[in-house]
């Protein structure tokens, strides 16, 4: 791959990052020590657990990030058809993932606030934040908006035959149920992967000739 070549480095580039942001979020997952504890009372985990939380958030972080890549690639898709859908579902996915990536912040704030006050206090604190309405409606809400704008994109590709109708359906279970360690986190890792994996392998196996195929005449201002 030659980075001299925009059409395929670009190509090639989106179809790994939707192969490779799976991959980075499930390691996130078993990463992390609260999480693998399956719920119950994890006052006070990310305290003693400094440096498992810092390697889990950044990891978190990065699939979140390689993410975008990915569906600007899966915008490129749809514009011969669907243009408008394609760009507003788009659009509302790229501001989610930006913001799920920031909220990764705050795996290191409870650490530190578990670890420097007594833990239940610390943890405490930390969810004060989290309740602020700024943080809500700022972060949290566009966040998980922005999964349902990577799910509706993902079902304009299917409508544009870009990708398999079930595609979609596997990315948000994926992503919302890989979290619920174990079984979940076994199941949702391998249903995300799948769904963005089909994507990711459809972009990189395409001729150069075919992602940079200009749509003709005026279809993409007509839809």
């Amino acid at each position: 791959m030659s980075l001299s070549d925009p059409i395929r480095f670009r190509r090639l580039a989106a179809g790994a990052c939707l192969i490779a942001a799976p991959v980075l979020y499930v390691a996130g997952v078993v990463l992390d020590p609260a999480l693998r504890l399956g719920g119950g009372d994890t006052a006070g985990v990310y305290g003693r657990q400094l440096e498992e939380v810092s390697i889990s958030a950044a990891v978190l972080h990065w699939s979140w990030v390689l993410l975008i890549p990915g569906i600007i690639g899966m915008i490129h898709l749809v514009r011969h058809r669907a243009v408008l859908l394609g760009h507003v579902t788009g659009g509302i996915a790229l501001l989610g993932v930006v913001n799920f990536s920031a909220l990764m912040l705050g795996d290191y704030f409870y650490a530190r606030l578990e670890r420097s006050l007594p833990p239940a206090e610390g943890a405490a604190l930390a969810d004060q934040a989290f309740a602020d309405p700024g943080l809500v409606f700022g972060f949290q809400i566009p966040g998980f908006a922005g999964i349902l704008g990577l799910f509706a994109l993902g079902l304009v590709l299917a409508y544009c035959r870009q990708a398999p109708w079930w595609a979609p359906f596997a990315m948000v279970l994926g992503i919302f149920g890989a979290p619920v360690f174990p079984v979940g986190t076994v199941v949702g890792g391998l249903l995300y992967l799948a769904g963005a994996g089909v994507i990711g392998l459809r972009i990189v196996r395409m001729s150069d000739a075919e992602w940079a195929a200009q749509p003709e005449g005026n279809l993409a201002r007509t839809r």
